[in-house]
């Protein structure tokens, strides 16, 4: 079926224009087509704009092990709420995504499950290298450097440096240093309030191991992408570790920060911790001058009752998918950045960090994952009306200008203001890691 999508302001590789998109069998047929060309459903878009789909490179979905918190169908109807239309999840599922039969289980799974589309990385630990040379269809590799447990931990130096100088595919990630974490947590006594958990998970911490990872990368010459950056100091380091180091803000640190606690507690316990308003202040310079090139939300749910319990007894995460687009568009409308600056952090940017074939732009012959948003639409956020599983959101209770509206996978409307069609299955996403990256 064709379906021509007319009078919208789109967001372009040029910029803002006005454009009718035509789409035919799941991609982008052509960009202000012919008044003569034929379609079989015509969508009019006026006064809103469409921007290509969200990719959030940075989500856990639980499933398999932890479905009670979220699952794959659940944490992809809540992106195709906000727009999110490719997901890449992380490995530390149970059991962990950590051989190449699991990680095709997963991709199996996704796709009986998925309502937009997927990928999913592979686990590094201290002695799975041959799995990390042999895995296919993965954006990369995920490391734990620190905050994780059991065979996921890869702490040691001798292994990360085997790992980055006998692999090939994109690494990336948790950059917290682990003896720097558990000596506060042993000053501290393991901590008593929610305000010790970002005095154990402190700046020095971030920035040890971030500092590392990016040594180990330069010196391997190995493509290396920074997880959830929280600090100051991580944004000083990124300055000069181009072309082979990318980095990422999370909207948790850049909307929150340690004075939070007090009125969400443990709503924003996070590994990384929470920081000040300076660093959150920095991450947005970082983003703005191009140190920082992605935003993803690192969606990790709890249920309530897990979140309740006393601290340290209460784990860290926390959704953020289905509200993250929202939450940037009521930033272009404060002013604070541009639309097309929105759709190059959370669209074009992780595309090309991840070397994702044929999504984060609206051209001819890309996949019709689309969004259409209302940047004039005000609506408060409500734990009662969230899709995630957990239903619930560290921001209950704060009113967005700016929304998405309906969400295209393959040219399939998966949701429109409200309502699902949840028999749109996503795809499997295709990597080209011949492609070289963003600084190609």
């Amino acid at each position: 079926m064709r379906l021509l999508i007319k009078n919208a302001t789109c967001v372009l590789p040029s910029g803002l224009a006005a454009a009718n998109i035509l789409v035919d069998d799941g991609k982008i047929l052509g960009v202000d087509p012919p008044v003569s060309a034929r379609a079989d459903e015509v969508i009019d878009a006026a006064g809103k704009h469409l921007i290509p789909g969200v990719i959030d490179d940075q989500v856990h979905f639980r499933e398999p092990g932890l479905t009670h918190k979220e699952d794959l169908r659940t944490g992809s109807m809540a992106c195709a709420k906000g727009g999110v239309t490719t997901f890449l999840e992380m490995p530390n599922t149970k059991p962990a995504t950590i051989t190449c039969d699991r990680l095709h289980e997963k991709l199996d799974l996704a796709a009986s499950k998925s309502v937009v589309n997927f990928g999913f990385y592979v686990g590094a630990t201290s002695d799975n290298i041959e799995d990390l040379q042999a895995a296919k269809r993965t954006p990369g590799i995920k490391i734990f450097i620190g905050s994780s447990t059991g065979d996921l931990l890869v702490d040691e130096q001798a292994a990360l440096e085997r790992i980055f100088a006998e692999t090939t595919l994109p690494i990336t990630a948790h950059c917290e240093d682990e003896t720097t974490v558990r000596a506060n947590a042993e000053r501290l006594a393991g901590g008593k309030t929610l305000a010790d958990h970002s005095r154990i998970r402190d700046h020095a911490a971030a920035e040890i191991a971030t500092k590392r990872a990016i040594d180990l990368a330069v010196r391997h010459k190995h493509r290396f992408h920074v997880l959830h950056v929280s600090t100051a100091q991580e944004t000083e380091l990124l300055r000069d570790a181009r072309p082979f180091v990318t980095a990422e803000a999370c909207p948790h640190h850049l909307f929150f920060n340690v004075k939070d606690y007090g009125r969400l507690g443990s709503r924003i316990q996070m590994n990384p911790s929470i920081k000040t308003a300076e660093d959150g202040a920095a991450l947005w310079q970082a983003l703005l001058d191009g140190r920082i090139q992605v935003i993803a939300t690192d969606h990790a749910p709890h249920t309530l009752d897990e979140k309740s319990k006393p601290y340290p007894q209460s784990p860290s995460g926390l959704p953020a998918v289905e509200n993250s687009l929202a939450l940037m568009l009521n930033e272009v409308n404060l002013g604070r950045c541009t639309l097309e600056q929105v759709v190059h952090w959370m669209c074009d940017a992780p595309a090309r960090v991840w070397d994702i074939v044929g999504k984060g732009r609206i051209a001819e012959g890309y996949d019709a994952d689309l969004v259409l948003i209302d940047l004039a639409k005000t609506a408060t956020i409500r734990d009662e009306e969230q899709v995630t599983k957990s239903r619930w959101s560290p921001w209950d209770g704060v009113t967005l200008t700016g929304w998405p509206t309906h969400t295209w996978v393959g040219g399939r409307l998966v949701y429109a203001e409200g309502r699902f069609d949840e028999a749109v299955r996503g795809r499997e996403a295709f990597f080209d890691h011949s492609r070289g990256g963003y600084w190609t």
